[in-house]
Parts: C-alpha cells; structure tokens; sequence
C-alpha cells in the first residue's frame, strides 16, 4: 500500500507540473505534506531537504551571485565575451556553454549554473535576445560537465566508491574525461542546430523590459540635468568658510540650490585623504576645499562663485554626478488623491520633511525647473528627488501621496559596490580555488565566499542579500528531495530496477546495460542524480558480475545516465534554477530534453563500450 501511494503522489505531482495550475514551488509543498499525512515518511525525513546541504548552497549560491552582478563583474565578463564573440551571436552561444563546461568541470553543476546565470542573463538583455534561448543550453551543459572530473558530481565520486569496496579500484580524475568532452560537444552541437525549434523564442517573464527599467543615469539623461548642474569649490580665503548655508541665503539671491558638498578629509598623517559627501542642509557649514553641487543656470553659478571668492570647478555635464554609494536620484509619481495635489513644494516643506531635494518636476513632457518650488503640484506630475539612498527608500514607505517608480533599493545596491568588481573576482577565485582543493565542504566554502560578499561591500547589507536569494527555486528544491526517501522507503525503487535486470537478461551484456542506462536516466528525470546513483550503483554492479561483464563499464553508465537529467524540471536542481529565471514551463523541458537524451543514449552505447571494454 505504502508503494501504491507513494506513486500516486508522484504522478499526481508531475501531472500538476505538466498542467502548469499551481506554482511549482506550491506543488512542491502539497507532494511534501502528502507523504507526510500518508505516513510514507516522517516529519523530520521530509523537513530533511531544507537542511540538506545542496539547498544551503544553492542559497549562498545566489547571494554570490547577486554580488557578481552588483559590483560590475557579470557586466565586465559579459562584455568581454561579446568582445570575443564579435557580432556572431551564434559563436557567443557556443563560448558560454563552453566556459560553462569547462567551470563545471572542478566545481559542482548547480554552482555552475548559479555563478553563469546573472552573466547569460546579462548578455541576453544587452543583446535584446530572450533568455529563454540561452537558460535551457546552460542548465544542459551545466549537467553534461559532471562528466568531466571525478570530483565534478557526487555521482561521480559514489560510482568510485562502489567499484572500490567491491575490490575494482577507484576511478581515477580524468578517466571519464574522454566521455565528458563527448557529451558536452555533441550537447553544444544540438542546441546550435536546433535550438530554434526545441525552444521558446520568447520569455514569459519579460526579462527584457525588467532589463531596462529607468536607471539613475537614464533619469539624469531625461530631466537633463547635466545642462544645470555645477561644481565650485570653497578657497581658503573665501568670505564663506566658517558659514552655514542658511547664512548665505543662496537660494534667494542666486536661483541656486546646493544639492550637495563633497569633501576630503585628513588622516593623521594627510596620508590616506578620504572623501565624503553630506546632504546640503540650512546648517551645512562651508570649510576649506569643500566642493559643492549647484543646481541653476551657468550665469547664477558663475556670479555665485564671483561674489564669494569660490573657484568654478566645472560644469557638471553628466546628471549621474549625483549619484554616488551614499546618493542617489529617483523619480517620484502623484497618487490620484495625494495630498500634495495643488500644494506647492514650498508649502509642503518637502525637504524638510523627507530630507531630500526636489530636483526638477515632470508635467506631461516639459520639465519645469525654474522657480519649481513655487509651482503648485498637479496629478499625474512626476517630481525628480535627490538625496540619500535610504532617505529615498523611507520616502516609499513613508507616505501614500506618492509612489517612487524604480527600484531604489537596486540603484543604491548597485552604486555602494561599483567599483569593487576585483574584489568579487577575487573572492569567486577564491571559492574555486578551495573546492578543488576540497579544503572545507563544498556548503561552507560557499557560505565563506557569501559572507565575504557582505563584509567586503559588495553587497549593500545583509537584507539585500536575502532580497536576492530565488525562494521559489530554494523551496521547490527542499521540497523535492524527500521524494527520493519515499520511494527508497516504499520498495518501489527496488521492485522496478529489480525486475528490469531480470527482464532483459535474455538479450545479453549489451542489452542489459542499455536498459540499466535508460531505466536509470528515466528515475533521474524524477530524483537527484545522487540519489539515482546510491540506488542504481550496486545493483549495477551485481548485474554486471551475474554477467560476467566488466564492473566498471557498467558502473561508468551509472555515472553518465544519472547526468542526463533534462526531461523535467525536477530532475536537476540546476533545471529548477533556470525554471524560475526563464519562466519556462514543464513542458519546455520535455521538448528540448527529450530529443537530446535520446541522441546522447545513442552515443554513449558507443563511446561507454569503447572507452570501458565490456
């Protein structure tokens, strides 16, 4: 009964995810409470995926990630692969998947694929490409680079441990090398060929359009800011040291407004000059060499820094200027029955309120930045803020009267680690390094390099760390580990693999391994490639003796069937990764799987003799 059941709610939940009527992380979920209310496993056997560290990783995984992509280095590595790529976008697909192989080959395929998604992303949007014709390939190859090195897979490595306790030996680093080349270029190959027809021409997540949401820069560009913005600099003989702003009454004799100062601090020892950057304020006092950013005409500007005895620095000719790690601008919208509606910026004594600076207002096309803060608001008006970054964010949530378009959050992420792209290089070289050597396990030399990340800047704080972890694909995988258990429990597992071995007894050496290869490859659709080969290896292994044939042929299509896990999205974590980043549905995988399982089956009934004598 127990078996009976347990299959019932397997292919319940792959009917659910064929249909596409829930969330797969939610159908995830209901298979888990099903085993539980069955009595088919105990609470802490199906609460055991979320301790598992597979999704531990794969959490530290995307928080590595995101710093990748926050500090510029996706951005710079994107870059260079469409510098070498040229203008041949097909010679780009192939570089991806080969760089993708070829990481995969010392690291684990999940890690792989979490560290090239923000890249191939990346690239998709900078190409206005879908990146439903990329996510697919990288998940697939992703996979076929278990095949390269021992260590590559955990597959791999029990495979190894089996032939060993049975007296054969263990497998040496490269020696499935050979067979890991194969797969990975005859992969390559069928998705140049035919990538255009196995898979989905567009995204059903609109990557495109989420690629392209207003910048700080791109805002800066529309209200043209650069047009009005300068930079003087305080002398030391200028009349202004030692004054506050309130003092100096700029706004009402100049038309001016300082929007910030900039200075340099002094070390003990005038070794190290740090720069700094406050909000201007009434009382911002004016010292020696401080900088400040003026908004008004050149003119005002210019007579400004004349009558004070400042130095005009320059004409500030990029609006982003004013976007900085403690900085930024954004753009903010009038709700229908905002308050602010025929009030007047002055009125509302905005900047003293929220302690950010209304830059420009935006009336259906025409900017009115001239005496703006006399203008009195009207619906549908789009007003231009400047100031900190977390000033902005609380200027969201503090109030119903407006609505912040963007996502400051991500901007201000973004510029507090610009120009730390080294220093996320340098910690991704890191984490390699230590997992081919193996100093820790695998999860902590992740959570080493995630912590990193945080301590190092390159990501703003904790919270945006959690923002950036993919919670559906973190549960659907949590989730579904428990299943292997389950049907491992009932006997069902056994009873099919079992039977199958007796079945095709009758058709010799060669007819037994290709059916322990499909029947392995069919169960890997459904649990990690780990736990079919922990299932599949011994029973592999008596076949083979029963037979007379050689263990390790036998053992090594254990290896490479339990790698061919591109039917389902379940059937890899790494599948269920670009599931949700490519808004694929169940059937995507089907269509582009399918076909290529069949080809790499054909293949490797050739090469696995060849290579591993029966």
């Amino acid at each position: 009964m127990d078996m009976v059941l347990t299959f019932a709610i397997v292919g319940v939940t792959i009917v659910l995810f064929l249909v596409n009527w829930l969330r797969s992380d939610l159908v995830a979920l209901l298979a888990l409470l099903a085993f539980v209310v069955f009595g088919l496993l105990e609470p802490e056997e199906a609460l055991a995926g979320f301790s598992n560290s597979v999704v531990i990783m794969i959490a530290g995984l995307f928080v590595i990630g995101a710093g990748i992509v926050r500090t510029g280095l996706a951005a710079m590595v994107g870059n260079q692969l469409l510098k070498w790529s040229g203008a041949n976008e097909t010679k780009l697909f192939v570089l991806i998947l080969l760089i993708t192989g070829l990481m995969g080959s010392f690291m684990s395929n999940t890690g792989t694929v979490a560290l090239m998604l923000p890249i191939v992303i990346g690239v998709a949007l900078s190409l206005m490409k879908s990146p439903t014709q990329y996510l697919i390939p990288l998940s697939y190859i992703g996979s076929l680079s278990g095949l390269m090195t021992l260590i590559a897979t955990p597959a791999n490595l029990i495979v190894s441990q089996v032939l060993a306790e049975a007296g054969y030996g263990r497998l040496a680093f490269f020696d499935i090398t050979p067979l890991g080349v194969t797969a990975i270029a005859v992969g390559i190959l069928y998705f140049v060929l035919f990538r255009k027809w196995v898979l989905p021409q567009e995204s059903r997540k609109n990557q495109v359009n989420e690629g392209h949401k207003l910048s700080p820069k791109q805002l800066a560009a529309d209200y043209a800011l650069g047009g009005n913005l300068h930079k003087v600099m305080a002398s030391a003989d200028s009349e202004a040291v030692g004054q506050v702003l309130r003092d100096l009454q700029i706004p009402a004799h100049y038309q001016l407004a300082v929007l910030k100062i900039e200075r340099r601090t002094k070390s003990g020892f005038d070794i190290l000059p740090m720069r700094f950057e406050e909000m201007a304020g009434p009382q911002s006092e004016i010292q020696a060499g401080d900088k400040l950013y003026v908004q008004g005409s050149l003119e005002n500007a210019e007579r400004f820094a004349n009558d004070f005895g400042f130095d005009f620095d320059e004409a500030v000719t990029e609006g982003d200027a004013l976007v900085s790690r403690q900085f930024g601008i954004a753009e903010v919208l009038l709700t229908p029955h905002s308050s602010f509606i025929n009030e007047t910026l002055t009125s509302l004594k905005f900047r003293e309120k929220y302690n950010v600076n209304a830059l420009a207002i935006n009336r259906k096309g025409d900017y009115v930045v001239k005496d703006m803060i006399k203008e009195k608001l009207r619906f549908g008006d789009a007003i231009l803020v400047q100031g900190r970054w977390e000033d902005i964010e609380l200027l969201q949530r503090a109030t119903m009267d407006v609505v912040v378009v963007g996502q400051p959050q991500e901007h201000a992420g973004t510029a507090v680690a610009s120009g730390k792209a080294p220093v996320a290089g340098v910690i991704l070289l890191a984490m390699i390094v230590l997992m081919v050597l193996e100093v820790f396990a695998p999860v902590f030399t992740v959570l080493l390099a995630a912590a990193a990340m945080v301590l190092t800047g390159s990501l703003r704080n904790m919270d945006d760390a959690y923002s950036k972890m993919n919670w559906e694909s973190i549960i659907l995988i949590a989730a579904l580990l428990p299943m292997a258990t389950a049907l491992e429990k009932s006997g069902g597992m056994e009873l099919i693999s079992s039977g199958l071995v007796s079945a095709l007894g009758g058709f010799g050496v060669i007819g037994v391994l290709a059916g322990i290869y499909m029947i392995t490859m069919v169960f890997g659709q459904f649990i990690s490639n780990t736990a079919t080969a922990v299932l599949f290896a011994p029973i592999a292994l008596q076949a083979a003796v029963s037979l007379d044939a050689n263990p390790v042929t036998f053992l090594i299509a254990i290896a490479v069937s339990s790698s061919m896990a591109f039917a389902t999205p379940i059937a890899s974590p790494t599948n269920a990764l670009v599931m949700t980043a490519g808004g694929y549905k169940f059937s995507d995988f089907a269509k582009a799987g399918i076909p290529l399982q069949l080809i790499m089956f054909a293949v490797m009934m050739v090469m696995i003799p060849l290579l591993f004598p029966l």
